[in-house]
């Protein structure tokens, strides 16, 4: 058996979400799919983010193994021409080491969630930002981010349907910047709790109007009560942009 890896880039609107579902159409599905009409075998694939429904990603990586062999690049041609029409697309496509886990070898994802930030919506963007037409302040944004950098129970933006056997996780970074019409949210970590990311952003949102200070922030994070949260931004403005090893 052959353990090949793939990084793979797709548009979340018409999914249910990266895992395979019952009934709905999801990433996962898609690729498993195209693999069987490539090589007539049955197999799991496995993501390093299990994005939700709506979840966008231009550098999610995934493993699966097969019994027949094939060049990588005829996998990711072969794969490409399989999942058409479908919004998934193989970047790239390799042979990877036998104990190579797409989710568990990860040492740290990166996000980012964007919100377009003027009164007109988005024709070209639609579905891949969060519109908002008021007026929010950036850099209160970002210094309130700060208070949730590091090492801490992060109960309060934390879904409740949440697998997740532990709350503690480790923020790396919490960056929000400006650039035009467009305010950009960048966060990375080993891992992220469920909703995590987009309860976040919903929360700096209020901070960006004004309504919380980066007190606020704080005394929610120390809350460790998912009902101190702020509003969970939609799914359509996150994408996953990179998974480190």
């Amino acid at each position: 058996m052959l353990r090949y890896k793939l990084m793979v880039e797709y548009d979340g609107g018409p999914f249910a979400g990266w895992q395979r579902q019952e009934g709905q159409p999801s990433v996962q599905a898609a690729l498993e799919e195209a693999i069987f009409k490539l090589s007539a075998e049955r197999v799991t694939v496995t993501g390093a983010g299990r994005t939700d429904a709506g979840v966008h990603a231009r550098g999610q990586v995934a493993h699966f193994d097969l019994a027949k062999e094939f060049p990588p690049e005829t996998v990711r041609d072969a794969l490409n021409a399989h999942l058409r029409p479908a919004p998934v697309s193989v970047i790239e496509a390799s042979v990877a080491a036998p104990d190579f886990h797409a989710r568990f070898s990860a040492t740290g994802r990166h996000y980012e969630y964007r919100i377009l930030n003027r009164r007109a919506p988005p024709a070209l963007d639609a579905g891949h930002v969060w519109h908002v037409m008021h007026a929010l302040d950036a850099d209160a944004m970002h210094k309130a981010a700060q208070a949730l950098v590091g090492q801490h129970d992060f109960t309060t933006f934390r879904s409740v349907m949440c697998q997740a056997k532990s709350p503690v996780k480790t923020l790396d970074r919490l960056d929000v910047a400006r650039h035009g019409e467009e305010i950009v949210i960048y966060a990375r970590a080993r891992s992220f709790l469920h909703h995590q990311v987009r309860s976040m952003v919903g929360t700096l949102k209020l901070v960006g109007e004004g309504k919380w200070t980066a007190r606020d922030v704080a005394k929610a994070l120390e809350a460790r009560d998912r009902s101190a949260c702020g509003p969970v931004a939609p799914p359509e403005g996150l994408t996953l942009i990179k998974v480190d090893y």
